[in-house]
């Protein structure tokens, strides 16, 4: 019997839950598709195809090394894979599933496609440590992460052992493998995207920075978070492996509490990410609809005179800046700083959080549509975070609070390398310096603050109590 492995945002061979699926069969073939969906994507962010097309190629040089070999086909997935299906011999297709609302549904459509053909299409859970059926209760996923996060600290966490599957080298020709290029991208990533780099990295991480986790993640210049959005989102690595490695890590008893901590909060950042996936498949329209009822006739606008500075990294507030040029000039940004400039542009600016989603889908190298939409509708206060008021960030606070000698804004501003902290942490305090006006302020230098944050704040929660009332006693 022939299988065929559908890799999708899966790039890996070990800890692999399709391949443990399709192992049944006696021969298993490894295909890549390349979809107009796919390639849309890839098209859309130029560090994410770069990164996408050193993945793809990690994983064909793993699969050559384990015996096998990789056929790449460009077309629409349910009749590529049909055609292969004959050409291969193969009765059966397995894949990782989607958690976006697109991907579910292509899902569906390419399962229903292939039944009809004859042939057995299995979708499998890959992108998440748990899966969402594990937690679920009566088939319903959890709408608060507090509830889910204790079930999901109850339920144990096995990885697939994949290492000795077989895979097979079938006589078809293969299209070419991907390149940056037919993305219209001419970058590269910044280290070569293979799974051992990547996995001996977090061991780094897991044997010594894990354990003061607990300020690195808000301590944006340091850095030392695990830095696996992208590896992740792509199935470069497994969650399960990740999770089991954490978890066996916590069982050491000769941890200091803090230590501790710092590991129970990067295990509660990954359940964290379960939760917005398994949010997604449970309730398909989160993708683009607020989760909470409430919020759903609460108009955030479309654009802000300042959403283009937002934009830039100009908004003349130095961390949220810092953020988005870091953003722009790597791919990825601290955690910490997201949130806070996704913040700052929902409630300074009152810019609808589609609008930010949309924005760094560009830039971003990570590619996981379900994790954006959850994460963003969580910082604009209308989806699964179920506080009375929206949680608004103050620029200023946490500038002091995330970067109190000022290294991380220096590094990505470098018009404020030899400014004041005070200018710093006071946004336009040296703009008021008659002394300083013009050689800071004229030709390139840094921008005043584009909004006054506590004005802006305010305006926006007399809204949020005034609007979110009348919509509650309206339902």
């Amino acid at each position: 019997m022939t299988a065929i492995l559908h890799f999708t945002r899966d790039l890996r061979l070990e800890d692999q839950a399709a391949l443990a699926a399709a192992a049944n069969a006696s021969r298993v073939v490894p295909v890549v598709i390349l979809d107009p969906a796919t390639s849309g994507r890839l098209r859309s962010s130029p560090r994410r195809a770069a990164y996408y097309c050193s993945a793809v190629a990690a994983l064909d040089r793993t699969i050559t090394a384990r015996g096998g070999r990789l056929l790449v086909r460009r077309g629409r997935t349910a009749s590529t894979l049909r055609a292969l299906a004959r050409a291969v011999g193969a009765t059966s297709i397995v894949w990782s599933a989607s958690y976006d609302a697109h991907g579910s549904r292509v899902d569906r459509d390419v399962q229903a496609a292939l039944e009809e053909a004859g042939l057995r299409a299995t979708i499998v859970h890959d992108a998440t440590a748990v899966a969402p059926e594990e937690t679920a209760i009566e088939r319903r996923g959890y709408r608060a992460f507090s509830a889910y996060f204790e079930r999901w600290m109850q339920q144990d966490i096995v990885p697939y052992d994949t290492l000795h599957a077989q895979l097979d080298a079938p006589e078809v020709a293969s299209e070419a493998l991907p390149s940056p290029a037919e993305f219209g991208s001419s970058g590269s990533p910044d280290e070569p995207v293979d799974g051992d780099v990547t996995r001996a990295r977090f061991e780094r991480f897991l044997e010594s920075e894990i354990l003061h986790y607990a300020i690195s993640r808000n301590v944006p210049a340091d850095g030392h978070t695990s830095q696996l959005a992208a590896a992740l989102s792509f199935g470069v690595v497994a969650a399960r492996s990740i999770v089991a490695a954490v978890r066996n890590r916590r069982a050491d008893r000769l941890l200091l509490t803090e230590e501790r901590i710092s590991i129970d909060l990067f295990l509660r950042a990954m359940a964290q990410r379960d939760f917005f996936l398994q949010l997604a498949h449970f309730y398909e329209a989160l993708d683009d609809a607020p989760l909470q009822d409430k919020m759903r006739r609460f108009a955030f606008s479309r654009t802000h005179p300042a959403l283009d500075a937002w934009r830039a990294g100009k908004t003349g507030y130095p961390l949220i800046d810092a953020g988005i040029r870091q953003l722009r000039a790597t791919g990825w940004m601290h955690p910490r700083v997201r949130a806070i400039a996704a913040s700052f542009l929902c409630f300074d600016l009152g810019v609808d959080w589609r609008v930010g989603r949309e924005e760094w889908d560009h830039w971003l190298i990570e590619d996981e549509p379900a994790l954006a939409s959850g994460n963003w509708q969580w910082i604009a206060g209308v989806g699964a975070d179920l506080a009375a008021y929206p949680r608004i960030y103050n620029p200023r606070t946490q500038s002091r609070r995330c970067d109190p000698t000022g290294r991380y804004i220096r590094r990505w501003i470098p018009e404020l390398a030899s400014r004041s902290d005070r200018a710093l942490f006071e946004p336009g305090a040296d703009a008021r310096s008659s002394q300083l006006t013009l050689s800071l302020f004229g030709g390139d230098g840094y921008p005043a603050p584009v909004v006054d944050h506590d004005t802006a704040a305010r305006a926006f929660l007399e809204r949020y109590k005034r609007e979110v009332s009348v919509s509650a006693e309206d339902s």
